[in-house]
């Protein structure tokens, strides 16, 4: 039974992490690098719509990260601070709600270049613990919040002087009274954008090519290195530290298979194999009741891998959490579609509609099978959205139904989609592919300048509660991943949808 128990815990694990989500061998760290280190910081202005207009803020961004790196290495940034400096204007709102103390979750994007190729990588969850509010009057009434955190890696495929660029900051700012508990409203979002005109690079690591140490170019006359492999491809398994890493992890749990079963399931750390990736999302919604289908995107999509990775090898399973949200001009939201149907079977209705992400990101979990050959498995997204509804006519006839026309509370949108790791086949989170599901969609309100119109769109639109009525189909495209910005599918691409 020991042997047979050694053999169930290993085996999975390799192949998982590149069948449940295969780009997992693409974001272990490989050998840690010799190189000398440098703490690099760079100070920028950054414009802000805050509730007393928009302002200019101070953010200073820092890091330590190698001077050099070969390619192909993964460089993970450490020691990470994004310090945000508020304006005593800007801490009004919260004093006016009996806020004590102030704190804030930062999420910053960061341009990873080499030569004319770029991607971005989104620096997320960087948390700043909460500060208190300075009286009115004391010292100039600002404050400072500094965010930290762990962010992805990068890895770079061509040799050169590679360069970390701040771009977009977002703030999750949150306030709490002096007991500790949530002010009403309890936060404020922000999306700031970098002031035009400055000098805004972090760092700038030289990438060496693998030929000679010493220079970043292959010998003159010599053959060109075989091509780094595409990180991510399922047959290609782990890094060698990474199997290392993770088969001394399983080693701990061996002996207690024995004794407790239980203790089969393995949490790998997130750090080992989290990251950033891009891609974009394109399909069509169907409005059962008004017999027509609205477009959705092509939605930009920020992901976060592999935030949860679980190997349970008594079970022959792998359950992988990552999330995502959309992005659309720094809203969470997907673009506006304009669609148009026949209400009532004869009416024709044109209106713009515009789908809000709200509450947490989407969640999107894996569950793989790895006692097949071919590791099935099924993928569940799960997003939290508010229908929005303007530019409405009837027959040619602009209706106002004002500026708040909205579902009255979020309804849930899950879509689900099915493949296998070897051959890859179907969908995939990393190769991406058809997803598809249903919602129920709420009563409206809001709706209407100068009458209540809201009966007329829910009669319309919303689901009748009975059954889920509602298909969407969404083609998501394969993931530019952070840690391979010169991989084949970055940037990423916009899919084409299918109905």
């Amino acid at each position: 039974m020991t042997v047979d128990a050694r053999t169930a815990a290993r085996r999975p694990i390799h192949w998982a992490v590149g069948g449940a989500l295969v780009v997992a061998t693409a974001l272990v760290p490989s050998a840690e690098s010799a190189a000398a280190e440098q703490k690099s910081e760079v100070a920028l202005r950054y414009a802000c719509p805050l509730p007393s207009g928009t302002e200019e803020v101070d953010v200073v961004v820092s890091a330590v990260l190698p001077t050099t790196a070969r390619t192909g290495e993964e460089i993970r940034p450490e020691k990470v601070s994004v310090e945000v400096g508020l304006p005593a204007t800007s801490l009004t709102r919260f004093r006016d709600l009996d806020a004590a103390t102030l704190a804030a979750t930062a999420r910053l994007t960061v341009r990873n270049a080499v030569g004319d190729t770029a991607a971005d990588a989104s620096w997320q969850e960087l948390t700043a613990e909460p500060v208190p509010l300075p009286e009115p009057g004391e010292g100039e009434g600002g404050l400072t919040l500094a965010a930290t955190g762990e962010v992805p890696t990068v890895a770079f495929g061509t040799p050169g002087r590679a360069t970390l660029t701040p771009a977009e900051l977002a703030l999750s700012l949150s306030s709490r009274t002096a007991d500790g508990e949530p002010t009403t409203p309890p936060g404020l979002d922000v999306s700031c954008e970098p002031v035009p005109g400055q000098e805004s690079e972090l760092a700038a690591v030289e990438i060496r090519g693998d030929e000679d140490p010493a220079s970043p170019a292959p010998t003159p006359g010599g053959s060109d290195p075989a091509p780094e492999p595409t990180p991510g491809r399922p047959a290609e398994g782990l890094p060698p530290s990474a199997r290392d890493r993770i088969d001394d992890l399983t080693e701990k749990r061996l002996d207690a298979l024995e004794d407790d079963p239980g203790s089969c399931p393995i949490e790998i750390p997130p750090e080992w194999v989290m990251t950033t990736a891009e891609t974009y999302a394109a399909g069509y919604a169907n409005a059962a009741k008004l017999n027509g289908a609205a477009a959705l995107g092509p939605a930009f999509m920020k992901v976060v891998l592999n935030k949860r990775y679980i190997n349970d090898s008594c079970a022959s399973t792998v359950d992988v959490s990552s999330e995502v949200n959309f992005d659309y001009q720094g809203k969470r939201q997907l673009p506006p579609t304009k669609a148009t149907f026949l209400s009532y079977g004869f009416m024709p209705t044109t209106a713009t509609m515009t789908l809000e992400q709200v509450g947490p990101p989407a969640a999107i979990h894996t569950h793989t099978v790895t006692n097949t050959p071919t590791y099935p498995e099924e993928t569940t997204v799960t997003a939290q959205l508010v229908m929005r509804l303007s530019d409405v006519e009837v027959n040619g006839v602009p209706l106002d139904v004002g500026p708040d026309c909205r579902t009255e509370r979020p309804f849930e949108q899950v879509l689900r989609g099915y493949g296998q790791s070897y051959p890859p086949a179907g969908y995939l989170v990393a190769y991406g592919g058809t997803l598809t599901g249903y919602a129920h969609i709420p009563p409206f309100t809001d709706c209407g300048a100068d009458e209540d119109l809201d009966p007329i769109f829910t009669a319309a639109i919303s689901s009748t509660g009975k059954k889920a009525d509602n298909y969407a189909k969404m083609t998501q495209a394969p993931l530019c991943v952070a840690t391979n910005p010169e991989g084949p599918d970055c940037p990423p691409r916009k899919p084409k949808p299918e109905k």
